[in-house]
């Protein structure tokens, strides 16, 4: 998700909304703004998606363990 604001002298500038990293200035073109955005690796985003898969491989481990519980009882 970014934010565009045109400049006085016609250009653009986009940033951000994650990280408020000015990804781009003084760009003349829509298609520049958008190449520039396809390439922001923005670390906030790549933080969250790490953080949930981490917290997804806990709550996997946790049921495999319960599963493991409940047979040996089941026995």
């Amino acid at each position: 998700m970014y934010s565009r604001t045109q400049n006085e002298n016609g250009t653009y500038n986009t940033r951000c909304l994650f990280c408020f990293m000015t990804i781009a200035s003084s760009v003349e073109s829509d298609g520049e703004l958008d190449r520039q955005e396809m390439r922001h690796i923005c670390p906030e985003m790549a933080l969250a998606q790490l953080m949930a898969l981490r917290k997804d491989a806990e709550f996997q481990t946790q049921v495999r363990t319960q599963d493991r519980t409940q047979d040996k009882t089941a026995a």
